[in-house]
């Protein structure tokens, strides 16, 4: 399995914007896809964004589409996710997670959580009024 560290949440209001951070370490792949799957209270998980190994797709959940940015720093091991525009609608638990292999990032193709088997320890992020 990957060990996946997250970081970059906090409390923001209305418009503002902040950038999640997750650093992987190396397991099956070099370079595993990862996804950002978040949790708001009663509400079930839902996957928001995702980037493919090696440069490969990105994929964003319409909630989403056009206000935040999923990228990897290959060499720091690290996939960002900036998030602009952030409303309060957004303030939930933001998880990052890899798959056990290969992945393609599909747009238009729901994230499941049952597809990936690594998971990261979860960053608030609180949107207020």
């Amino acid at each position: 399995q990957v060990q996946l560290v997250e970081s970059g949440g906090g409390l923001v209001q209305t418009g503002g914007s902040l950038r999640l951070s997750c650093e992987y370490s190396e397991g099956t792949l070099d370079e595993p896809a990862i996804a950002w799957f978040r949790q708001a209270p009663g509400k079930e998980r839902e996957g928001i964004s995702c980037i493919a190994s090696f440069g490969g797709s990105t994929m964003y959940a319409d909630s989403v589409k056009g206000r935040f940015t999923i990228s990897r720093d290959t060499s720091g091991n690290t996939v960002h996710l900036q998030m602009d525009g952030l409303k309060a609608e957004d303030t939930a638990i933001y998880t990052c997670a890899a798959p056990p292999s290969l992945y393609y990032c599909t747009d238009g193709v729901p994230l499941w959580p049952h597809d990936f088997d690594s998971w990261g320890q979860g960053a608030q992020v609180t949107v207020s009024l």
